[in-house]
């Protein structure tokens, strides 16, 4: 017998039944985001954040259906994948939208692993009936209006001879329904309970997309449900309806919607692993945010003018920083290549801002010099008036730029040398489903943090971007877009995100 196929069958993997929560990807457990880190495959729902899939980035990720974007598998197809490569020795992550055993079929995946004699674990989630009384204010009981709460399918297994929901005891359900996948079939559980007795001037919530930042909701009466759910409404899954006096406390409870930037639409256009130091304030702050990339950073292709440099750093006195960037792969290099911190010496250190010298400190540094202007404009100035004039300076930085602090110490009769540790690259076409997002949701605010991601995003958007507003991470920047023909609505105060968030802020409540 082959020794893979033996193994396969006497050492089954392991599946984990992951719930995912009701969509914000900061709702995973703990034990859930423990489970991605350790398997090897990710059966993902359409209905699981895939931003989750961050946790799991040596897994195979495969999608087991979204509407509009993939095939929707059948049940007994997602069950054979999961087991296929659960028998092939894997550990399974089945991720699910919600908590797997809230209407989540778990019970036939749970018959299945059995079956095959494959381990696994449920992880709870927190489901969209519970989410809601955090994002949407509405408590799903309350002391003084509703002692109990049921959950109910409104699309109950197709084929079915008789219903097994008794809809005039939840009429007389003495507090609150939560109607979970009922968009489709408004109509027909709507008429079911007016028919068997509840008020059809009962209050309603429908709440769409819960704990995401395009977060909606309609309060209406329960005769009128069915109305706000017709295909024309475009009020499309993920939905629940919540049906019962607790619906009132919205208004009063609300802090979702009242943030600040809520319902603001804003372009993050900084590289993608460092886009989430901007994207994640402005979230926070309510804004649903996109992330396009307009540049891409990448090591030079030749080191060899950074490797002498480092063989030579004794013969500096200083060595200056442009960036964060800049830091990391000048260091990186220099302990890739053999050598250590201790090679630096005497050399006093200048940075730009005190995020690049944050980056200098993760490699146990300090700076000399950190101007309070974050700019090259400042740097000069306090090098130039450092106590002891630099005669020899190494200029660490990107192939793009302003050569300002080169050509200002070079006038003072210092040695200048520079070297490209990295490089900024134009992001060539914009993707297309975030072209498709912005044709249907418009943008009112545009993020620009250099003058080259301006020019990038100028190119693709030109003319188009109408009254969208623009942010800039500084003066120089601001510049470059008001010579592409665009307005400048916000200027960041320091060359740091949050002082750009804040200008965003500033310009929206003032």
């Amino acid at each position: 017998m082959n020794s893979e196929l033996a193994l396969s069958e006497t050492t089954p993997g392991f599946v984990a039944l992951v719930g995912a929560g009701p969509g914000h990807p900061g709702l995973l457990t703990l034990r859930g985001q423990e489970c991605l880190q350790d398997c090897e495959v990710v059966l993902y729902d359409g209905l699981s954040n895939v931003e989750m899939l961050v946790h799991a980035p040596q897994a195979v990720h495969q999608c087991v259906g979204k509407h509009g974007q993939s095939r929707i598998w059948k049940q007994d197809e997602i069950i054979a994948e999961m087991i296929r490569h659960a028998k092939a020795g894997k550990r399974v992550v089945r991720l699910k939208g919600g908590d797997p055993a809230v209407f989540a079929r778990t019970s036939e995946e749970v018959n299945a692993l059995k079956a095959e004699r494959v381990p696994f674990e449920i992880v709870p989630g927190i489901t969209a009936a519970l989410a809601a009384g955090s994002y949407a204010g509405i408590p799903i009981t309350h002391r003084g209006i509703a002692s109990a709460v049921a959950l109910v399918t409104g699309h109950e297994e197709p084929g079915k001879a008789k219903s097994d929901l008794d809809w005039p005891a939840l009429a007389r359900f003495p507090g609150t329904l939560v109607i979970y996948m009922g968009v489709t079939t408004a109509k027909q559980w709507t008429d079911a309970l007016i028919t068997s007795g509840k008020d059809p001037e009962t209050p309603c919530a429908i709440l769409r997309r819960c704990s995401l930042q395009d977060q909606q909701k309609i309060q209406c009466r329960l005769d009128e449900v069915a109305g706000h759910l017709t295909p024309a409404s475009k009020f499309r899954p993920p939905v629940i309806t919540i049906v019962g006096e607790v619906t009132g406390l919205a208004e009063s409870m609300d802090w979702f919607s009242r943030r600040p930037l809520s319902g603001k639409s804003i372009l993050v256009t900084r590289p993608k692993d460092q886009a989430d130091q901007l994207a994640r304030p402005l979230e926070e702050l309510g804004a649903s945010v996109v992330v396009q990339p307009a540049i891409e950073i990448a090591a030079p292709d030749d080191w060899s003018d950074v490797d002498a440099a480092i063989e030579q750093l004794e013969s500096f006195d200083s060595l200056v920083f442009t960036s964060r960037n800049g830091v990391r792969f000048f260091f990186d290099r220099l302990l890739e290549v053999g050598r250590d911190m201790r090679c630096l010496g005497g050399l006093k250190i200048a940075v730009v801002g005190d995020a690049t010298a944050s980056v200098l400190k993760s490699y146990h540094l300090r700076a000399d010099w950190i101007p309070e202007t974050f700019d090259a404009d400042a740097l000069l100035e306090m090098l130039q008036q450092a106590q002891r004039p630099l005669k020899s300076t190494l200029i660490v930085r990107t192939q793009r730029g302003r050569d300002v602090i080169a050509d200002g110490l070079r006038a003072t009769g210092a040695s200048v040398r520079e070297v490209i540790t990295y490089e900024n690259r134009d992001v060539a076409e914009m993707d297309p489903a975030t072209r498709a997002r912005l044709n249907e949701h418009p943008l009112d605010w545009i993020t620009l943090t250099s003058p080259a991601t301006a020019r990038n995003v100028h190119r693709w958007l030109g003319d188009s971007i109408g009254e969208t507003k623009v942010a800039v991470i500084s003066p120089l920047t601001a510049e470059t877009v008001r010579e592409l023909g665009w307005r400048v609505d916000a200027i960041a105060k320091s060359a740091t995100m949050h002082s750009l968030t804040q200008a965003i802020l500033d310009a929206e409540t003032t």
